[in-house]
């Protein structure tokens, strides 16, 4: 999701997507991005699935009740909260599955084609299976748990508040789509170009400083095996990619992520997904396979 910029933007390659930081004090730019920066760095090292050190993977191999760090414990929950809100189309027990899609290491060195793979349809572990009592995470021997539909929306939302906080600014953090504001804003609001790939339809909207957005896609995170284009929203039912009914789909929500657990949840829909937000009452914006726009909620101009 590209984003109008200006002097007071600082960005970066991350995580295999962009990092964007806007902040309405100039001078408060190059703290900002440290702040932002670090905290990227902690996440990844407490929750990434490509690490064998990270702190989720030393909670996996355990297969027992661990203590966890706050960081870990808020991923954890956010994910849970997640998996509950939408009834289980947002799970986090699908590592092994994007693992046997080929997804099994960073996607700038996930081969782009590669031979074909045996089809395994198969439901998810469950989210159910989880246990998180404050600090206390227990994940059941052989499963996996990939954060990756929640965790970069609560990092957005999370490094903002920080920013925010700490350095007495108005600061929007874009994660790959997945965007948060804090602070007091521009007077006339953040404005944000809604395009997830060049080609795709646009449009350019303003939100509120503490207003957050999330962009799902089934055209961005993809790989081919065989003639198959795989693409990293999995349908927890049968842990395949979910229908690619929608190019894209982009919720405004207060909290980055509920905007994205909202849009990846709409990707796994399919179909039903415009009843399904029209129902939850979210300004929403979907971008259908042969290019054509549907607003719903009140989707801000």
């Amino acid at each position: 999701m590209p984003l109008i910029t200006d002097d007071t933007t600082a960005q970066w390659e991350v995580w295999s997507t962009t990092a964007r930081v806007v902040v309405d004090d100039a001078a408060a730019l190059a703290d900002a991005k440290a702040l932002v920066e670090a905290e990227l760095a902690a996440v990844d090292q407490a929750c990434s699935r490509f690490r064998p050190g990270s702190e989720l993977a030393l909670a996996e191999r355990a297969g027992t009740d661990v203590e966890i760090s706050d960081l870990l414990a808020g991923l954890v929950s956010a994910a849970l909260e997640a998996a509950r809100r939408t009834g289980g189309d947002v799970d986090p027990t699908l590592g092994d599955a994007l693992a046997r899609l080929g997804y099994d290491r960073d996607l700038s060195l996930v081969a782009v084609d590669g031979p074909p793979l045996p089809i395994q349809v198969r439901p998810a572990p469950g989210w159910q299976r989880i246990r998180l009592t404050g600090n206390r995470l227990t994940v059941p021997a052989g499963v996996r748990m990939d954060l990756g539909a929640t965790a970069k929306a609560w990092t957005a939302d999370h490094c903002a508040r920080l920013a925010a906080g700490a350095l007495g600014t108005g600061v929007l953090v874009e994660l790959g789509g997945d965007i948060a504001t804090a602070g007091a804003g521009p007077a006339d609001g953040w404005k944000i170009l809604v395009q997830d790939r060049a080609d795709d339809p646009s449009c350019t909207v303003s939100v509120p400083s503490g207003a957050a957005m999330a962009t799902s896609s089934t055209n961005s995170r993809t790989w081919r095996r065989g003639d198959r284009l795989l693409h990293h929203v999995l349908d927890p039912r049968t842990c395949q990619p979910a229908p690619r009914t929608w190019r894209s789909v982009t919720v405004v929500a207060d909290r980055c992520v509920d905007a994205n657990t909202w849009t990846t949840a709409a990707l796994v829909r399919g179909q039903d997904a415009p009843e399904w937000l029209s129902g939850l009452g979210v300004p929403a914006r979907l971008v259908a396979r042969d290019g054509r726009v549907h607003t719903l909620g009140g989707w801000p101009s």
